[in-house]
């Protein structure tokens, strides 16, 4: 039981992580868009 409970533990870890650093991701890229299309607007 053990075994399992660790073996899951440690997948949940993994994908909580993955999903961390993907909303970190999914912000920067918005941030990234939001800064450049401002600046176009500023340009034209």
């Amino acid at each position: 039981m053990w075994a399992v409970l660790t073996v899951v533990g440690f997948a949940f870890q993994g994908l909580l992580w993955l999903a961390i650093i993907g909303i970190i991701l999914f912000v920067g890229t918005f941030l990234f868009g939001v800064i450049r299309s401002r600046t176009r607007r500023r340009a034209s």
